[in-house]
């Protein structure tokens, strides 16, 4: 054997497991320091230090849903377009073995991590406790499914308000849900678009016209709790509501004309004004929530 062959194949099972992990989907896990950010406390060391441990345990407890569900639907992925190619358990890059010796060091990791803060520990265990339902059972039950991903992004919040142990206002848990709740199902909609109904069951149980619906409903929703905790709680952050409506607008034009909705992250990161919108919208919350800043 050509030893040039001998070197690529432990290196392509490194990309290989490392794509297990989805890196790049960690960008999600951004949604545990919106309690920093609105608590006022992103210059204190100590909490900063609490929220970014909150945020990389809920990087490896998302990497791990993500192997579970690869592991569960091998099969199934080898039928999609895209997944064929692209996760490396139905492209035969990985082994299942070696899949799941990696996700036992991510829960030993997990553990270990959380062992200084309880309750963050027990927000991570619900949070992969509903994925396991979530990819064996509840992934197949319409509606159901699409307010199981929304529900994990309501977690993430909540896992950084316990890290910092600060109370998280009710109208940002109901503006987070609404919010995953468009993007997940924009996620649908495309995914029914580019898959014709293949490769996820429950995708043969909506139609685009229904989860449009949903998304339009969701997106509405969204912008009008998010200005509704901005008078009411924080008014000073009524210049971020039309950044927050462009946002929305801009995400929808994203979806229709490059086609990439069934992955929020790519929808980000292949569009220059919408990365723009989000990170002018996180300066501006930096600037007015400055601590001490009257």
């Amino acid at each position: 054997m050509d030893d040039t062959a001998v070197v690529r194949a432990p290196l392509a099972r490194l990309r290989g497991l490392l794509a297990l992990l989805r890196p790049k989907q960690w960008i999600k896990n951004g949604f545990v320091f919106a309690p920093l950010v609105f608590a006022g406390e992103f210059l204190d060391g100590e909490a900063v230090t609490r929220a970014m441990l909150a945020f990389v345990l809920f990087c490896l407890a998302s990497s791990a849903a993500y192997i579970v569900n690869d592991l569960k639907d091998i099969e199934r992925d080898r039928l999609h377009p895209k997944k064929s190619r692209q996760r490396p358990l139905a492209a035969g890059i990985v082994t299942p073995r070696q899949a799941l010796f990696l996700l036992a060091i991510l829960y030993g990791i997990i553990v270990f991590g959380g062992l200084s803060m309880p309750k963050l520990l027990a927000v991570l265990a619900s949070y992969l406790l509903l994925n396991l339902a979530y990819t064996v059972v509840l992934k197949h039950q319409p509606v159901v499914d699409i307010f199981i991903i929304a529900i994990g992004f309501v977690l993430r919040v909540y896992a950084g308000a316990v890290a910092l142990s600060v109370p998280v206002s009710d109208w940002m848990f109901i503006t987070t849900l609404c919010l995953a709740l468009y993007l997940a199902a924009v996620k649908r909609r495309q995914e029914l678009q580019q898959t014709n109904k293949q490769g996820r069951m429950v995708l043969e149980r909506y139609s685009i016209r229904l989860v449009d619906r949903y998304a339009e409903m969701s997106a509405t929703g969204a912008l009008v709790f998010y200005s509704m905790f901005v008078m009411s709680a924080r008014p000073q952050l009524v210049v971020t509501v039309p950044l927050v409506l462009f946002g929305l607008f801009r995400y929808w034009y994203v979806v229709e004309e490059q086609e990439v909705g069934e992955s929020p992250t790519d929808a980000l990161l292949a569009d220059w004004q919408l990365l723009a919108t989000v990170v002018a919208w996180i300066a501006v919350c930096g600037w007015v929530l400055w601590p001490g800043k009257g």
